[in-house]
C-alpha cells in the first residue's frame, strides 16, 4: 500500500529552522510530483512547496527566500527546509504525491509550532 510518512515537526522560537522530511513507499517515487501543504488552524489548506520529478520547484509567495523544497530519489524523501520561521508559519504540515491526474496521496501531517 502506499505511505507517506512526514517527520521533523516540533517547537521552536521565530527565527528558527527546522527540516521536515516525507518518506514514500509503495509508489514509483521518481516520477512523481511532491509536494508540501499546511493548514493553520482556522484556515484552508494551502501549497507551500512542490518540486517536479524533473527537480523543478515552485513556491508561496508566503514562503518564498526562507523555505527550501529537494527531493532524494534514492531515498524516496522529499524535504521541506524552513528557515527563519514566523509564528503565522504555524500549522501542520502535509506531504502529498501526485501523479497525472487519477493518482494522489497524502501523508497524515506534522505539527509545526512557531511560539516563543
Amino acid at each position: 500500500q502506499v505511505q507517506l510518512v512526514e517527520s521533523g515537526g516540533g517547537l521552536v522560537q521565530p527565527g528558527g529552522s527546522l527540516r521536515l522530511s516525507c518518506a514514500a513507499s509503495g509508489i514509483t517515487f521518481s516520477i512523481y510530483t511532491m509536494a508540501w501543504y499546511r493548514q493553520a488552524p482556522g484556515k484552508q489548506r494551502e501549497l507551500v512547496a512542490a518540486i517536479t520529478s524533473g527537480s523543478s520547484s515552485n513556491y508561496a509567495d508566503s514562503v518564498k527566500g526562507r523555505f527550501t523544497i529537494s527531493r532524494d530519489n534514492a531515498k524516496n524523501t522529499v524535504y521541506l527546509q524552513m528557515n527563519s520561521l514566523k509564528p503565522e508559519d504555524t500549522a501542520v504540515y502535509y506531504c502529498k504525491a501526485v501523479r497525472g491526474l487519477h493518482y494522489d496521496y497524502w501523508g497524515q501531517g506534522t505539527q509545526v509550532t512557531v511560539s516563543s
